[in-house]
């Protein structure tokens, strides 16, 4: 329908940082664009990928369909701590999302999600970069959600047998 226009190599941290900018302002769907954008002009470029990925987690709570997205990026990242710290950080914003919501059995599934991150968490920190502890201190903020919350995991409900002949 459209051909969408290019961003010049040299306008890429301009652009970074607007999109930055935008997320911080609430605005993820303009920040998403952004890194697009920076994508297509420097398919490497790890700060954008980064970006896009907080940017569609911030989009979490009004279109859960986000998070295919968000984990579809990941394959862009190069480094391992950093796909799995951001794997973490997928998972922590999804249970935070489905929290938001109030379902019925939201607790127990939001569960399930910052447990996974946790899981995701805890890989990043193993492998680590010298003094970092973003893993660790995003293992412990879900970890305090979910004391705080009391949030259990999911228990299957008894079924009763059939008794008819």
């Amino acid at each position: 329908m459209f051909d969408l226009k290019h961003l010049s190599a040299d306008a890429v941290p301009g652009a970074l940082a607007k999109a930055e900018r935008y997320r911080l302002l609430g605005e993820p769907v303009e920040a998403e664009s952004i890194c697009r954008d920076v994508l297509d002009a420097d398919p490497d470029n790890q700060e954008a990928v980064v970006t896009l990925i907080l940017a569609l987690t911030d989009q979490f709570a009004g279109d859960a369909a986000r998070v295919s997205d968000a984990v579809e990026a990941l394959d862009r990242l190069q480094g391992d701590y950093q796909r799995a710290y951001c794997a973490g950080i997928i998972r922590e914003r999804r249970a935070k999302a489905v929290l938001s919501r109030g379902t019925p059995r939201g607790d127990s599934q939001a569960y399930d999600w910052f447990r996974d991150a946790m899981t995701h968490y805890e890989r990043a920190e193993a492998i680590r970069p010298p003094n970092n502890d973003d893993a660790l201190l995003r293992w412990n903020a879900c970890a305090r959600i979910i004391m705080r919350r009391r949030l259990e995991p999911r228990t299957e409900e008894p079924v009763d047998p059939v008794l008819s002949e």
